[in-house]
């Protein structure tokens, strides 16, 4: 999560909901959804930046991902947040400069670009670009303090 303050950018929080991998898919899906109400009844965002599922090798992954991110975007809704989406390509264009960079080179414009202490885990370099793309992309929406 970030807070927008004109164009500088402030670091407020990031982490993992965790489901439980031995119970059964729609009680996941569950976890996830109460996970994510819980995270912002905390910090209270006023907008949603999600990165739109790909579809790689394993459809099955491709399959479940959607299904986790379907959960965080009612999550979202459910809360009566806005919901931008952004293709890995865009994100990366938007923090990187190029759209085919590696994580590493994405994890390390995160960390100079939030001046983080240090290098984010790669999960969290990848919601936090999103959410560093979805604020570049709509700056003049913002107001002070506005989080994302």
């Amino acid at each position: 999560m970030l807070e927008k303050d004109r164009s500088v950018l402030a670091y407020v929080a990031s982490g993992r909901i965790r489901s439980d991998q031995d119970a059964p898919l729609a009680q996941r899906l569950s976890q996830i959804l109460a996970g994510l109400a819980e995270v912002i009844e905390s910090y209270a965002p006023v907008e949603v930046a999600v990165e739109q599922v790909f579809v790689n090798v394993n459809p099955q992954s491709t399959l479940l991902l959607g299904q986790a991110r379907g959960a965080a975007i009612c999550a979202a809704v459910l809360a009566r947040l806005p919901v931008s989406e952004y293709t890995a390509l865009q994100v990366k264009q938007s923090v990187v400069g190029q759209g085919h960079a590696r994580k590493e080179q994405v994890q390390e414009m995160v960390k100079r670009l939030l001046a983080l202490q240090g290098s984010p885990t790669a999960d969290a370099a990848d919601a936090l670009a999103c959410a560093i793309c979805h604020a570049h992309g709509k700056g003049q929406h913002y107001r002070k303090g506005r989080r994302l």
